[in-house]
């Protein structure tokens, strides 16, 4: 029997889904190289993909709904996390961020990359139930708390960018949850009528940072912005992307502009950029392109996944994985402001690439166990 079943898992397993993975990881550290060759980022990158693969075959090879059934266990220590991470000289205060936790022989930990997962987990617990009517006020109130709490602990960091990228987790649960149409559209309507008037509150009462209004500044009027100062990373990426032409500039022996340190951030929030730089724009299609298979295998192993639960799992992942990558591609591009959003299995940071190959580990488990009833 199990010989069976081993045969069957080599067969079932989604070899297409890892390799993009593995791919896309691959490329991201040969541009974290090209970013700075002589930091140890690219290094830390490459330990972290070994680390992430044996963590994601033991997720696979683990029955999703034994760890779906144990996810208030893991959404509790996660929690525990993001409190630990906010007690002064535990976290690491970097930037005016305290979001990190030193790890001995690894760097730092980013509690908040975890914590998706966790979040996830919950979610689709709570609404993986079958069900024949729509949902009910009490539910989404209920589905809205799960993500409240490591939001609320993330904005203490305070790190909004990451805050940010909790919600389309809970909206693509919601609107595959039967929610209402009208109060999908009530919510639209109001929440585009509400934005003067919250911009107005928060500029006058200081919840948005002068920074922070600077960096928006820069992409509603960019000809008037001050591109020395908070307008500095946006210009800065835009010409780093014009440098790489069709195929790349740095290969015609150009001068890059994040080797001679002009590009902040260029191993982490502005990688893509980087890839622009290096491979032009033929390499940024086929790096979207790769993307965008991922993306749809995953859909496709939504679609056939054995329960609602499991359905719900991979396509909050898809939503989240498609907004970092909308809204990192726009900051690269200046379209968007920088709210430091990473880009998935690009950007350097072995806490990101972890919960994304989890999330993948997930994924392909829910595809191994499709024919079970």
């Amino acid at each position: 029997m199990s010989a069976i079943l081993e045969r069957r898992w080599v067969r079932d397993f989604d070899w297409l889904l890892l390799l993009l993975a593995v791919a896309i990881s691959a490329f991201g550290t040969w541009m974290i190289f090209n970013a700075q060759p002589d930091a140890p980022f690219w290094k830390k990158q490459v330990l972290g993909l070994a680390v992430s693969l044996v963590v994601m075959l033991a997720v696979a090879f683990t029955d999703y709904r034994k760890l779906v059934h144990i996810a208030p266990a893991f959404y509790i220590f996660g929690l525990a996390l993001l409190v630990i991470v906010l007690i002064p000289h535990v976290g690491l205060k970097i930037n005016g961020q305290r979001c990190w936790i030193g790890v001995p022989g690894l760097g730092q930990f980013q509690p908040s990359e975890f914590m998706k997962i966790p979040t996830v987990l919950m979610l689709a617990r709570y609404f993986g139930k079958p069900r024949s009517a729509p949902l009910t006020v009490k539910e989404m109130i209920a589905g809205g708390l799960i993500l409240a709490v490591p939001v609320g602990l993330i904005m203490l960091e305070p790190d909004t960018g990451q805050a940010l990228t909790y919600f389309p987790l809970l909206a693509v649960v919601l609107f595959l949850s039967s929610v209402r149409m009208w109060l999908v559209l009530a919510a639209l309507v109001l929440g585009t009528a509400s934005v003067p008037g919250m911009w107005y509150i928060g500029t006058h009462s200081g919840l948005i940072k002068n920074y922070q209004q600077e960096r928006i500044n820069v992409i509603l009027d960019p000809e008037n912005a001050d591109r020395r100062g908070f307008g500095y990373h946006t210009w800065q990426s835009i010409v780093t992307v014009g440098k790489g032409g069709i195929t790349g500039s740095v290969s015609k022996g150009d001068a890059s502009q994040s080797k001679l340190k002009f590009l902040p951030e260029p191993h982490t929030d502005f990688i893509f950029a980087v890839t622009a730089e290096n491979t032009g724009f033929v390499g940024c299609v086929l790096l979207l392109l790769a993307y965008a298979v991922l993306l749809t295998k995953l859909i496709h192993g939504a679609r056939r996944a054995p329960d609602r639960t499991g359905m719900l799992v991979i396509m909050a992942i898809v939503g989240g994985l498609a907004f970092q990558i909308f809204i990192n591609v726009g900051m690269a591009l200046g379209i968007l402001p920088v709210i430091g959003v990473p880009l998935p299995l690009m950007s350097a940071g072995i806490s990101a690439i972890l919960a994304t190959f989890v999330a993948i580990g997930f994924a392909i488990s829910i595809r191994l166990r499709r024919f079970v009833n």
